[in-house]
């Protein structure tokens, strides 16, 4: 006689008790923190599109326009202004990256943070689910993120270089400092990311 197969019974999950059920659920007071940074993109929006239209304008001539966008980046010079140049378009267009990348920055926070921390987002199969998404963890988002401020701070130093004549000498010096500091810290983050993993492979 076959003995009668065993049916693997799944493992009920019992309710958490009321003081670690409220502990687990206070994680939902990130909440109004994630939605006031996608408040802050909106923000972040406006400012692209009106710096844009500006350049726009300033293209065909406008004065006004111009001097705003002059205002804008900090441009400072001893010959007046009349036209577009090339440096000023070469700043304006770098703010506006600027902007792109700080906004990028804000996305990597909102979606990965709030999987990591919050709650899931269910966005597996999705099409336009994040490449990056799909093996976020806290040392992964922290990683992305050094980057992420790595590359801000690449075009700040940029801007900076390119209308170093409106800086001082202290000014620069401590822009590439602190550059510097910023891309050291990422690779210490990085390389001690890669020891953790490394550790965490070895026992399993």
């Amino acid at each position: 006689m076959t003995e009668p197969t065993q049916v693997p019974t799944t493992a009920k999950i019992s309710p958490l008790r009321p003081l670690p059920n409220l502990i687990f659920a206070s994680r939902w007071l990130q909440l109004p923190l994630y939605l006031g940074l996608i408040a802050a993109q909106a923000v972040y929006v406006v400012h692209f599109l009106v710096e844009l239209w500006h350049l726009i304008e300033a293209a065909f001539g406008s004065q006004t326009a111009l001097q705003s966008l002059i205002t804008s980046i900090g441009y400072k010079t001893t010959t007046p202004i009349v036209s577009l140049n090339e440096t000023v378009i070469m700043l304006v267009v770098l703010a506006l990256i600027d902007v792109v990348m700080i906004s990028n920055l804000l996305i990597m926070v909102i979606v990965g943070g709030y999987e990591t921390f919050v709650s899931r987002m269910n966005l597996e199969g999705h099409r336009d689910q994040p490449e990056w998404l799909s093996h976020v963890n806290a040392s992964v988002l922290k990683v992305k993120l050094a980057t992420a401020i790595i590359g801000i701070s690449s075009i700040h130093l940029l801007k900076t270089f390119i209308n170093a004549d409106n800086y001082t000498d202290r000014v620069l010096i401590a822009q590439t400092v602190i550059h510097i500091t910023f891309l050291l810290s990422a690779i210490a983050i990085a390389y001690t990311d890669k020891i953790m993993s490394g550790i965490a492979a070895q026992k399993h």
